[in-house]
């Protein structure tokens, strides 16, 4: 099967790729560019665990074909972090403890910032309703809706 080159913008760097047709973009941001922070759960949309964002959009990387992704802008847990350091979404789930093996945070993480920047102030029903869609079997989900709340306050007053 002949490949595909796609163009896009990854964590607002330009990047071009090969890709075969029924490749997704889950496995040519982990196989082929070697952006292994987006995980791999389940590959049928279920767990949250390769949620990335396009175009600002929430979206599984495992449902997206990464021909889709020609001309679109793909934000993956790499993107987030600056050389100033964490994104303060990443900061308040480290200082909550709302991780532990580490599978579905990225997701976790990208859904958040894709909740805080439709409704910087959700209430708690807004955050769980938002972050349904991305399944933690460690944490009990109690200490990431803490951290989600504390990002949404610590990003409406920086310090």
């Amino acid at each position: 099967m002949d490949k595909i080159q796609i163009g896009t913008s990854i964590n607002g760097e330009a990047v071009e790729f090969l890709c075969e047709p029924q490749q997704s973009l889950l496995e040519v941001l982990r196989d082929t560019l070697g952006r292994t922070g987006t995980k791999e759960g389940c590959s049928t949309g279920d767990c949250g665990a390769c949620s990335v964002l396009m175009d600002g959009r929430l979206v599984c990387a495992c449902l997206v074909l990464a021909a889709e992704a020609g001309g679109h802008e793909i934000t993956t847990i790499e993107g987030l972090a600056t050389d100033a350091g964490l994104h303060p979404i990443q900061q308040k789930f480290l200082e909550h403890a709302a991780l532990q093996c580490g599978i579905c945070t990225p997701g976790l993480i990208v859904a958040t910032k894709a909740l805080l920047d439709r409704h910087p102030d959700p209430d708690e029903t807004t955050i769980r309703y938002w972050l349904a869609g991305n399944l933690c079997r460690c944490t009990g989900y109690d200490k990431i809706i803490r951290a989600v709340q504390d990002a949404a306050r610590s990003l409406a007053h920086p310090a």
